[in-house]
């Protein structure tokens, strides 16, 4: 539960490396929040669309119908879904950016790749290059932007 949190503590901290446990741990908190919000919402919409009766009176009935099972406790989720999207973007952005500085790539490189996934066929090749680069494991040891993560004591004393 602590690296999930970890990003809310350090919420406009784009300076120094985050590891990927923290990374992909806020990643895993996102979409945990994002299902539990709206999962029960979609599928009680997919219910309402899939239902044959409402299916033969027409799509402004099953329109109708939708957004009728929305309203109440699909509206409220739907709502704090929202404010917690709202939340978490500045956090999302700061830690993803750490993630890249343990990289050592600056993080400039976030708006670069979400820059070139705009474009049809480029943006699925960026995609695919930025996963990569958030999968794989930082550089050992101190660079650029700070000591590294996962053992910050480990110094080259012999070296």
């Amino acid at each position: 539960m602590h690296w999930m949190i970890l990003p809310f503590k350090r919420y406009f901290d784009f300076e120094g490396r985050s590891r990927r446990m923290e990374y992909w741990m806020f990643i895993l908190l996102n979409t945990a929040v994002a299902v539990l919000l709206t999962g029960p919402v979609l599928f009680a919409a997919f219910g309402v669309a899939m239902d044959p009766e409402l299916s033969a009176a027409g799509d402004e009935v099953v329109g109708e119908a939708i957004l009728a099972s929305m309203s109440g406790f699909g509206g409220l989720s739907l709502g704090l879904y929202g404010l917690f999207a709202l939340f978490a973007f500045i956090p999302s952005i700061a830690v993803t950016v750490r993630r890249l500085h343990d990289r050592d790539m600056s993080g400039w490189w976030y708006l670069g790749f979400t820059l070139a996934g705009i474009l049809p066929l480029v943006g699925l090749i960026a995609s695919l290059v930025f996963l990569v680069l958030l999968l794989l494991p930082g550089t050992s040891g101190s660079n650029r932007f700070g000591p590294d993560p996962k053992n910050p004591y480990n110094q080259d004393v012999f070296a």
